[in-house]
């Protein structure tokens, strides 16, 4: 398949290896010509080396007709990126919308990577038939062997110089994460400092603020942990056990959060990667937090489940 004979229609992942600023122009600039064209809506967010790359080959009227966002934008936090495609899709009803992206591996990081994987694991099954293409670069200059075989993985489809062609090695976003349903999650550093859940949730809600506050977490943030922990802290008085708890550890640049369910049902690591139906009144608490924090993990078994929330203190 080509640029000029894909479909408009349904969501398409693409992704992209490139180690020059010829690969770039060659595999990436024909699809940007192609979806202004027709018309289409064009977004790129990149490295500042890849749109410096890109952004002076386009003519006139195609540079005009894309939207140069700062890559940080997009690819903040793996539930507010999922969040921000979720909104472009919404918008994209009448017309196709083209992605150029270019994801963030952190790969000295093994928990920041995974959930980054894991995004562009679920992004074909939750975007599914938005009028959304989505292409993922990745500079094989600085992306090791183990993140390159990952993205094979997490990409239905590649772009390469023989053409477009189906990963070998693509999985379903349930294979991929299924190994990590009963990775027990290791205990942070820091010195934790818990309250247990009560059904007094105004109440639990002030201790959690108080509990924030002690950890010299940033004031701004303080409102997104205690929103998303009362999320979670309702979903084990409504659909768990009842009781369990909450712990806070502070670290040099992180607080991360866990919230604990006695019952241990909820055990699948994408928990809260899939907007809930408009219509229900119900469902949305894994949603919001995953869009609330940095980073969540999800973690169950025989002795309860356990949701862990990262929360950046520089941001």
């Amino acid at each position: 398949m080509t640029a000029e004979s894909a479909a408009a229609g349904g969501f398409e992942h693409r992704g992209v290896f490139f180690e020059s600023d010829t690969d770039l122009h060659d595999l990436v600039l024909p699809w940007v010509r192609s979806a202004v064209s027709d018309g289409g809506e064009v977004v790129m967010a990149v490295a500042p080396a890849t749109r410096a790359a890109l952004g002076p080959r386009l003519h006139g009227h195609e540079r005009a007709s894309v939207l140069f966002a700062a890559r940080s934008d997009l690819y903040d936090a793996p539930g507010r990126a999922l969040a921000a495609l979720h909104r472009l899709a919404q918008r994209s009803k009448t017309r196709r919308t083209t992605v150029i992206g270019e994801p963030v591996l952190p790969a000295r990081d093994p928990v920041q990577l995974r959930e980054w994987h894991r995004l562009e694991s679920v992004l074909p099954t939750v975007l599914a038939g938005a009028r959304l293409h989505l292409i993922c670069l990745h500079d094989i200059r600085v992306a090791p062997p183990a993140v390159r075989e990952t993205v094979r993985r997490t990409h239905p489809l590649l772009l390469t110089r023989e053409g477009e062609v189906p990963s070998p090695d693509h999985q379903d976003p349930a294979a991929f994460s299924a190994p990590d349903i009963a990775r027990p999650l290791p205990v942070p550093a820091g010195v934790p400092r818990s309250l247990d859940i009560r059904s007094d949730l105004p109440s639990l809600r002030e201790d959690i603020g108080a509990l924030a506050e002690s950890t010299d977490l940033p004031r701004d943030r303080v409102g997104d942990l205690v929103t998303a922990v009362n999320e979670l802290a309702a979903n084990v008085l409504e659909h768990g056990a009842g009781k369990g708890t909450i712990t806070l550890w502070r670290s040099a640049e992180w607080i991360v959060c866990d919230v604990f369910d006695e019952r241990g049902d909820l055990t699948d690591p994408l928990s809260g990667y899939f907007p809930t139906d408009p219509l229900s009144s119900r469902g949305y608490g894994l949603w919001i937090t995953r869009q609330l924090c940095d980073f969540m993990e999800v973690s169950g078994g025989p002795h309860g489940s356990r949701i862990r929330l990262h929360f950046r203190t520089g941001r």
